[in-house]
């Protein structure tokens, strides 16, 4: 029996105070479902609140967002668990999808982080793309070190952050945030595909990165 896949979402729909809504990037959420979906991996939605989280990149001429769009598992989505309904030990994986949302109610959200910890310390994986490894920023693991101290890492670059104007908006930069933590960050240039896996902790870039660390997730698993 395979053990289930938990995709972290935010619950957070506005861009700070622009005015300008935001949530989870769907495209980020539907490419890695699709390489994980067809592996024959169950997978489970949780978001800070739970229910009905607000969406993102919202875009059904992409086939594969319009597939999960269409699937059983929007239900799922749809009715997202709260934290406190989750148990890590059901877990293979933790993946947190991005869109700005994630910017302010991942990473101070110590129920996902407990979560997380554990699922890695089973043996597990983490991921995150995009904006999803601000998920990432406060893990501690059972040693007191947080869980990107020495590791490769990236996620949503400066650059990337300036180039959609929004630098000045977000509660803290990405980038500079896992750097303080320890992370060895790479990158490449803008909205270029980059995932990187270090010690089964699976980032990537941007969203044109989503399927590539749904990828690299189902690589690792059958390892």
């Amino acid at each position: 029996m395979k053990k289930k896949i938990l995709f972290v979402v935010t619950s957070h729909d506005k861009k700070g105070d622009t005015g300008e809504e935001t949530g989870y990037y769907l495209g980020e959420v539907s490419h890695p479902w699709e390489v994980l979906h067809k592996a024959g991996y169950e997978i489970d939605f949780v978001s800070p609140k739970g229910g009905n989280p607000p969406v993102d990149g919202f875009d059904l001429k992409d086939s594969v967002n319009k597939e999960f769009w269409e699937s059983k598992d929007k239900s799922k989505i749809d009715n997202s668990l709260k934290p406190s309904q989750v148990n890590p030990n059901e877990y293979s994986t933790i993946f947190y999808a991005g869109g700005h949302g994630a910017m302010w109610d991942f990473a101070d959200n110590t129920e996902l982080s407990t979560i997380a910890s554990k699922i890695y310390e089973n043996g597990g994986i983490v991921a995150a793309v995009c904006h999803g490894p601000a998920g990432l920023v406060n893990i501690k693991l059972n040693d007191g070190k947080y869980l990107v101290d020495g590791k490769k890492i990236n996620a949503f670059t400066n650059e990337e952050e300036s180039e959609v104007k929004l630098t000045n908006v977000v509660p803290f930069l990405l980038e500079d945030k896992l750097k303080e933590r320890g992370a060895k960050f790479e990158k490449s240039g803008l909205w270029q595909n980059h995932v990187v896996s270090d010690q089964r902790v699976i980032t990537g870039q941007n969203p044109q990165s989503a399927k590539s660390v749904g990828e690299a997730i189902l690589k690792e698993l059958s390892k």
